[in-house]
């Protein structure tokens, strides 16, 4: 029997056993699909660690780039130096294994596809729940398999590493990290929502990543843009998907800056999640409509 199958035959064990749970144990069942998460993710232990061992070979490409350019001119760029440079994209690694999911959209979809949604249709569990417990189990078992290559490449660049004086600082980066996982699971969430209408939504995943890379983060830290463009992409919510928590870590963001931030950054979080909810009650609409 595959990992897959077996996940598949347990997940409906747990979707029958929901019909009899009382309300007082809602959090139980929840629980119960969080640990069948990580057994089935488990499985895949050593596909996430080549992943992730693999998806450092980029950041020697960036080492060499920024050195090149600090070296060509001669000084700091918007506050950065090329240690704090490379502290910045050490940072990114690590936060998108914390925060961003791992093929949550392919497997949302194959489940409208396949007609796998039915068996939450007439069980007292939400779908919606049900995949960030999955989304969770997924985002623990992926973080701790990747931890130890990217602990090493922290220890290789120690010499550039600091940490926030003001516990403050410590506070507000990780409830910045909390909602920015939560941000990019809904976001996730609600494009796979899409394959309710259409059939293959690698060109939307597509777009959307692009989005995320260019305006998250990901490529160059978000404040050596000018001003003006700053001020727009604070607005957009690629910004509090990843570049936030960094930024409030590393002190680049702070006092009454920082506030807005996380307030902004909240926003997008209600505003997120009530898009994946108004998703999957259009899509359900739909699906039934045409006889899903």
């Amino acid at each position: 029997m595959t990992p897959h199958l077996a996940f598949r035959m347990t997940r409906e064990s747990a979707l029958a056993n929901a019909r009899y749970s009382p309300v007082a144990m809602q959090a139980g069942k929840y629980l119960a699909v969080f640990k069948l998460g990580l057994q089935n993710t488990f499985v895949y232990r050593w596909n996430y660690f080549l992943r992730a061992v693999f998806a450092l070979i980029p950041l020697a490409g960036t080492v060499f780039l920024w050195r090149a350019i600090f070296n060509e001119r001669g000084g700091g760029m918007q506050g950065y130096d090329y240690g704090s440079m490379i502290y910045y994209y050490l940072l990114t690694i690590l936060v998108s294994n914390l925060v961003t999911p791992t093929e949550d959209e392919w497997q949302i979809a194959s489940d409208i596809r396949e007609g796998q949604i039915n068996s939450f249709l007439t069980k007292p569990l939400s779908y919606l729940a049900y995949r960030f417990s999955i989304f969770l189990s997924g985002r623990l078992v992926y973080t701790l398999i990747t931890i130890p290559p990217i602990a090493l490449i922290f220890i290789y660049f120690r010499d550039y590493l600091t940490v926030p004086a003001d516990p403050v600082a410590w506070v507000c980066a990780f409830i910045s990290l909390l909602m920015a996982a939560m941000i990019q699971f809904f976001i996730t969430y609600s494009i796979a929502m899409m394959a309710f209408w259409i059939l293959e939504i690698s060109t939307i995943v597509f777009i959307v990543y692009s989005f995320e890379y260019f305006l998250g983060g990901q490529m160059f830290p978000v404040d050596i843009m000018p001003a003006g463009v700053q001020a727009v992409m604070k607005w957009l919510p690629f910004y509090y998907e990843l570049f936030c928590p960094i930024a409030i870590f590393l002190e680049r963001l702070k006092g009454v800056e920082m506030y807005q931030a996380l307030l902004i950054q909240t926003g997008w979080l209600v505003a997120t999640w009530a898009t994946a909810r108004y998703m999957w009650k259009r899509g359900l609409g739909h699906y039934q409509a045409v006889g899903g």
